[in-house]
């Protein structure tokens, strides 16, 4: 199999769906030409491109939670529970991790556990197993907007499924869905799989049904620089693009200093752009997703609330359209509806507070901006060398070389030789560089960030820093400083 981002002709995909379909029983109900039927009768107020599109046009940060239970009734209770006593103006259907995984058995099994024990014995929902059918039933009672949240290496059945079932966003790629989530699974087959699933929404697209696509943006959700993730993001915006796909969403995880954050969110959509129009996709239409912190949470409930808070207002600040909302039970598990619903109220009310200030682009934002933008263009610009001008072959050479280089990922596809830290003011830099393709003026940059730090700390830039600053917000702090 030799990886190209190359649109697939329909011959290509209508020959790898014969055997798509097959892989479990529901696959049968899948009816291309009915299903774009179906989400013609779709109303505005649910459509989840539509929704988005209009709050970037109106300077809205809307809210989203994730949420899924293995049950329709149950699952159909939650999102209407969340959209009306939590406010949420966009709603999950977070799928369960047996599914994720293709054990359609195994969650079957699940499903008549749940129904025997009366409650979700499954952390998610079973879309697959439910058919098309069941999504229709979900999607016709819920009060907004729904997308597929999960995190597949291979999703192609789930794709098939969930938008003939009327969906109409669906998150994760073949990078961002493979890297923080598998050990053993090849770059060369998920890019490929969600080259299928994107070429799906791209012939969706071709029939007028427009189906929002979101790379998962956060990866490892620990410390991640800004310039990793929006490389991430921006190639998988590029292969989605090059499959059909016309409405995309890039998201980025919050590292914790407002300066960078807000500049994050910039320069993602900046560079996207960019990048896009540089490669010939001249017609997508381009929104962001800023992620609530996606580590560590205090026990706490109060204290949980005023990472929410800040979250929230980070996200605010930034204008990222929408935001994925945490709950005050992060630090034990699945949260319970009412936690959940408490977080986007709490996100919502902070939200409606900022939307009136606009945030400054100062010269420390600015400058951050810059470096975002420049540590992105280099890592960019070479996977792209590297691919001999195509970003698909291009980010599986990257990984192996390490010039595309995700921190705490568990697959052994990721060197894993890159260190990110803490700068003084809880910027998050590198300790180091690894064997991303920096100039020599970025990477003295970030040894100077952390020189800093560590002259005021009192002691050697160390691994211990690493360490301090992935339980500081746990503990009550976001730079991780030795007692």
């Amino acid at each position: 199999m030799e990886l190209k981002n190359k649109k697939w002709s329909h011959d290509e995909f209508y020959a790898m769906r014969k055997d798509v379909l097959t892989h479990w029983a529901t696959g049968a109900e899948v009816d291309f030409d009915e299903a774009v039927r179906y989400h013609a009768t779709i109303p505005a107020k649910k459509h989840f491109a539509k929704r988005l599109t209009k709050a970037k046009k109106a300077g809205e940060t809307l809210t989203q939670p994730r949420a899924g239970v293995a049950l329709i009734d149950e699952h159909i209770n939650l999102l209407n529970y969340l959209a009306e006593e939590g406010e949420a103006d966009l709603l999950p259907s977070t799928i369960d991790s047996y599914t994720r995984q293709n054990q359609y058995k195994e969650a079957q099994n699940g499903i008549e556990e749940s129904l025997r024990a009366g409650r979700s014995l499954l952390n998610g929902f079973p879309a697959v197993n439910h058919g098309v059918a069941g999504v229709r039933r979900v999607v016709e009672a819920v009060k907004g907007p729904v997308q597929v949240r999960h995190g597949t290496p291979d999703a192609r059945l789930l794709t098939e499924i969930t938008l003939a079932g009327g969906f109409t966003a669906y998150e994760g790629g073949g990078i961002s869905y493979n890297i923080p989530y598998a050990k053993s699974v090849s770059l060369e087959k998920t890019i490929f799989d969600w080259q299928y699933c994107d070429r799906l929404v791209g012939i969706y697209a071709e029939h007028g049904v427009e189906i929002n696509r979101e790379p998962f943006g956060p990866l490892t959700g620990t410390l991640v620089p800004p310039s990793v993730s929006h490389s991430v993001a921006i190639i998988e915006a590029i292969l989605a693009a090059e499959q059909g796909v016309k409405n995309i969403t890039l998201g980025y995880g919050q590292c914790g200093n407002l300066i960078q954050d807000v500049a994050a969110i910039k320069a993602l959509e900046q560079l996207a752009e960019e990048y896009l129009a540089k490669h010939g996709y001249n017609d997508c239409l381009l929104t962001t997703v800023f992620h609530q912190w996606m580590g560590g949470f205090p026990q706490d409930e109060a204290k949980a609330f005023a990472v929410i808070s800040w979250g929230a207002a980070a996200a605010a600040l930034a204008k990222a359209t929408k935001v994925i909302v945490k709950t005050p039970h992060e630090a034990f598990g699945i949260p319970t509806k009412e936690a959940n619903a408490q977080g986007l109220k709490t996100t919502k009310q902070l939200i409606s507070m900022l939307r009136d200030q606009p945030f400054p682009i100062t010269q420390e934002v600015e400058a951050e901006i810059n470096i975002i933008k420049a540590e992105t263009r280099c890592i960019l610009d070479k996977v792209f060398e590297l691919g001999g001008g195509d970003f698909a072959a291009g980010t599986v050479r990257a990984f192996e070389a390490g010039i595309l280089d995700v921190p705490f990922s568990p697959s052994k596809y990721n060197l894993n030789k890159i260190l990110p830290a803490r700068d003084n003011n809880g910027a998050v830099r590198l300790f180091n560089t690894g064997n991303l393709p920096f100039t020599q003026e970025i990477v003295d940059f970030h040894r100077e960030k952390m020189a800093e730090r560590a002259k005021f700390e009192g002691r050697s830039a160390s691994f211990q820093m690493v360490i301090d600053d992935i339980y500081a917000i746990s503990h009550g702090r976001l730079v991780g400083r030795p007692k």
